[in-house]
C-alpha cells in the first residue's frame, strides 16, 4: 500500500500472521531495499512467532534517492508512515527496526511512535575508518530496549554492549549480513517474542483480540 508522507509517498508491504500477537515494522538502508536477505529472513522468522510484518520503502527511496538527506525530515516521514500502519493493527505491541540507516531512524523515532522495542540490524556505529564519528548516542537515546545484530567484519563498526539491551555479533558477517541470513532471523524472532501480546481464548469461544 502507498502512504503519503510530508516527503512524498512511501510504500508498505505487509505479511500478516495467522493470529497476530505483535506488529513488526522494518525498513532498509540508505541505498538498499526491503528485499535485502536479512530483512526477508527476519520477516520469515517473525511470522513464525506471531508477528505481522510490514516492510517499508521510505519516501526518499521511492523517489529514487540513495541517501535520506536530513535526519529530521526522514524521521518526520517515518512517523507519518507509522501512524498509518499502526492504525491498521490497533492494540498490537509495536517493534520497529531496520538495517543500517533504517536501524538509525528506528532508534531515533522509537519513543515518538510508541514502539516497545527496536531491532537494529548492522547498526552503522561510525563511517568506515572514522571511529571518532560515533553514532552510539542514537542507540542510547532510543528510550526503549534495542537489539543490535552486527557482523564482526562490519567496516561501520560494532556497538558497545553497554549501549543496547542486547548485542549479538555474528562471526564472519559483514555489513550486509548475507552470509547466514537465517541466523539473523532466528536471533530476532527469539528476542521479539518477549514483546508479543498474550492472546486469551475465552471459554467455548475463539481467541480474542491481542491485549
Amino acid at each position: 500500500m502507498e502512504i503519503m508522507t510530508p516527503r512524498g509517498p512511501a510504500l508498505v508491504q505487509v505479511d500478516e500472521a495467522a493470529e497476530p500477537r505483535l506488529l513488526l515494522v522494518l525498513t532498509h538502508g540508505s541505498a538498499g531495499g526491503v528485499d535485502a536477505p536479512d530483512l526477508l529472513a527476519v520477516r520469515d522468522a517473525a511470522l513464525g512467532v506471531g508477528a505481522t510484518v510490514a516492510r517499508v520503502s521510505q519516501a526518499f527511496r521511492v523517489a529514487g534517492a540513495r541517501a535520506p538527506g536530513s535526519a529530521a525530515r526522514q524521521d518526520e516521514a517515518w512517523e507519518a508512515v507509522l501512524g498509518e500502519v499502526r492504525a491498521g493493527w490497533p492494540g498490537l505491541p509495536l517493534v520497529q527496526g531496520g538495517r543500517s540507516n533504517g536501524a538509525r531512524v528506528a532508534c531515533r523515532t522509537a519513543a515518538a511512535v510508541g514502539a516497545a522495542a527496536v531491532v537494529a540490524l548492522a547498526f552503522p556505529l561510525h563511517p568506515p575508518g572514522k571511529p571518532e564519528r560515533s553514532r552510539a548516542e542514537e542507540l542510547r537515546g532510543a528510550g526503549v530496549d534495542v537489539l543490535v545484530v552486527n557482523g564482526d567484519r562490519d567496516p561501520f563498526g560494532v556497538p558497545d554492549p553497554a549501549d543496547c539491551a542486547r548485542l549479538v555479533v555474528l562471526p564472519g558477517e559483514g555489513h550486509d549480513l548475507k552470509r547466514d541470513p537465517a541466523r539473523v532471523g532466528e536471533v530476532v524472532a527469539r528476542w521479539i517474542g518477549g514483546y508479543a501480546a498474550v492472546r486469551r481464548r475465552p471459554p467455548g469461544g475463539r481467541a480474542g483480540a491481542a491485549r
